[in-house]
């Protein structure tokens, strides 16, 4: 099995938690039916999965976080009554810059560095991980089985490309194969599977949780609120319009309804003055990787960049993008597009009917003659095919660059029948990296400092590796607004350049 395969199969059991069987045992907590056992079978298929999930997402994160992590998460996994022994659990600090956090049948718990950087206490660290263990619990993938067995019928980039141009029902049929090699967008988009019946136990069952454990029953709303915020933020780093890929935050309910619910149920279950271990917390966030991992290439407003790679490309206003491990997605209103690689042995021709292949999944397409061009230097391919689909007709685009006889590139590009011209400035934009150019890039950490006597929010803000948002963006790390006043020994954490 693929390690695509193996996800997909896995989030029709939960990309964000669930269980593919019904357990031998379940208990009711609350007004919601849990199980009580982890099966051998669950145990295997976690198992089996967990090395090509590692792979996907970048592998696990090396560094001093991940002890800390596993700690917390064992604590609060425990609560569920899964099972007792903290052992039975395997929690892991994914090495991705994307805002996420999951869980899969057999122990197996995720959460991302990026989203790891957003909290600001040991206890919304908690209820994060603990939200993800409900869905485990609750055997939400239960119901979520046909949905997904649907969803693979209808392709991943189907039903997000639908969603972009406007086609509510699903508008590009099987062309779903398009991200069949990158498993951080199928994680994300199974959060959508859930319903919102669904999301609100999981929140219910991560409040329920964190009580048990001694933690501040608000915690999970405050992470919600700083999600929301996020969220808000990087709409409007993208252009104000761009429809990029939903995160943790931006599942069903609305993330300020959820935000709402959590509160409300902070209150039921006991309500604020448990444990949050803000210092420890702090202390162990302290120095981890932030935003991109320049060895999977960066993001930097509307270019990317990979200086390992030796390449850049721009894409077109209003447009976001969502770097993986293998690949890089393109989404707007217009259309969505992935740059990836592929083997190439010197014949562009079959470089690209793969790349066609890999799109087209059950469906046939007849991709027109690949024409020839050059841009930024570099020798470049391409070629358009028509596919009819239940709501009508779609343009698939290859563009592939020829950068040595051995190695090469490509954008898959989906539009509207006519539109396939959305992303020719994208197209035209890709350049060979200098090699100065490569050696600027530089990665981002987290430093927590902590605040003299004259700082400000708008001094602090000044020291963010940033050259634009700086205030929204300290703000919404530190969970602060324009209004929040600092105070001398408080600490507050900054993002900051770091030596490659």
């Amino acid at each position: 099995m693929t390690a695509l395969a193996m996800v997909a199969a896995l989030a029709g059991c939960a990309m964000a938690g669930g269980s593919a069987t019904a357990p031998a045992d379940a208990r009711t907590t609350g007004e919601i039916k849990t199980a009580t056992t982890i099966s051998a079978a669950e145990r295997k298929q976690g198992a089996d999965a967990h090395p090509q999930l590692l792979q996907e997402f970048g592998g696990a994160y090396s560094g001093s976080q991940t002890a800390y992590v596993g700690r917390v998460g064992q604590n609060i996994a425990v609560q569920s009554g899964l099972s007792n022994a903290r052992s039975d659990f395997t929690v892991t600090l994914l090495n991705s810059p994307v805002n996420n956090a999951f869980a899969i049948p057999g122990g197996y718990i995720y959460v991302t560095r990026q989203l790891m950087a957003l909290m600001n206490d040991e206890a919304e660290l908690a209820g994060v991980l603990g939200h993800e263990v409900g869905h485990v619990a609750a055997q939400h993938s239960k119901k979520r089985q046909s949905a997904a067995t649907r969803n693979t019928i209808l392709g991943v980039l189907g039903a997000v490309l639908g969603g972009a141009i406007g086609d509510q029902g699903g508008l590009l049929g099987g062309l779903g194969g398009l991200l069949q090699n990158n498993a951080m967008q199928v994680a994300q988009l199974a959060t959508l599977g859930f319903s919102r019946g669904q999301e609100l136990e999981a929140d219910q069952l991560g409040v329920q949780y964190l009580r048990s454990a001694g933690y501040d029953t608000l915690a999970l709303s405050t992470m919600l609120a700083s999600l929301a915020n996020q969220t808000s933020l990087e709409a409007r780093l993208s252009g104000g319009d761009a429809r990029s890929l939903p995160e943790w935050a931006s599942t069903h309910p609305d993330p300020a309804s959820r935000v709402r619910n959590a509160q409300t149920l902070a209150q039921r279950f006991g309500g604020s003055g448990g444990m949050r271990n803000a210092d420890t917390f702090l202390a162990s966030v302290d120095g981890v990787l932030y935003g991109d991992d320049p060895a999977q290439g960066v993001v930097e407003g509307r270019e990317f960049i990979h200086p390992d790679l030796r390449l850049r490309f721009t894409v077109p206003n209003g447009y976001g993008m969502q770097n993986g491990t293998t690949a890089v997605t393109v989404s707007g209103n217009g259309g969505q597009a992935q740059f990836t690689t592929g083997a190439y042995n010197g014949d562009m021709n079959a470089y690209i009917a793969s790349a066609f292949r890999a799109v087209a999944g059950n469906t046939t397409l007849s991709p027109g003659t690949i024409q020839r061009t050059t841009v930024g230097g570099i020798p470049a391919y391409y070629s358009v095919a028509r596919a009819n689909t239940q709501s009508g007709q779609v343009d698939v685009t290859v563009f592939a660059y020829e950068f040595s006889g051995s190695s090469a590139f490509h954008f898959v590009a989906l539009t509207k029948a006519g539109g396939a011209g959305t992303f020719n400035s994208m197209f035209n934009s890709v350049r060979r990296l200098s090699a100065s150019e490569a050696s600027a890039v530089r990665p981002r950490r987290i430093d927590v400092v902590t605040v003299q006597g004259g700082d400000t929010v708008a001094s602090l803000s000044r020291r963010m590796a940033y050259t634009n948002y700086q205030s929204e963006r300290f703000q919404v790390l530190n969970r602060l607004n324009s209004g929040s006043r600092l105070t001398p020994g408080q600490k507050v954490k900054i993002v900051v350049y770091a030596n490659r």
